[in-house]
């Protein structure tokens, strides 16, 4: 789901803003998009309600992302107990004029997978991003 949409109170606004910030410490020059999803009917079937989505468009073709853009889903999962969503995996795919080029999930060995891949620095700032987001989304857990 669009991010500016699942910014219904201060405290995901705040972990949205959170993200954002971290995503533009490692990449600088991207334009962010809280809305990456259409919303018409058909779109909106696809999209899932517990996910959060953030598109990050580069100025131009990344040669050490091999995109142009990346779209970033945070899955999340509430347990009907607790009063908190948490973070269950982190996906983020890069895509170019020729459509997806790769894909990052941490469900299942946080690999890249796909025609082409990230340079070995810009792999690893990827990576840091997921691991962030999980522990921004997970700290209440652990408390």
């Amino acid at each position: 789901m669009n991010a500016a949409e699942q910014a219904k109170n201060f405290e995901f606004a705040s972990k949205i803003a959170a993200i954002v910030n971290l995503f533009k410490s490692q990449f600088p020059d991207v334009r962010v998009d809280l809305k990456p999803w259409m919303n018409d009917p058909d779109t909106l079937e696809l999209v899932d309600p517990d996910s959060i989505d953030i598109g990050f468009h580069f100025p131009g073709r990344s040669r050490s992302l091999e995109s142009r853009c990346l779209l970033v889903q945070i899955r999340l999962y509430q347990d009907p107990l607790e009063a908190y969503r948490r973070a269950i995996g982190v996906e983020v795919a890069g895509y170019d004029h020729r459509g997806e080029q790769w894909k990052l999930t941490t469900v299942g060995g946080w690999r890249f997978i796909g025609a082409a891949q990230p340079n070995n620095d810009s792999a690893g700032k990827l990576r840091y991003f997921c691991r962030q987001i999980l522990e921004l989304f997970n700290q209440d857990v652990a408390a």
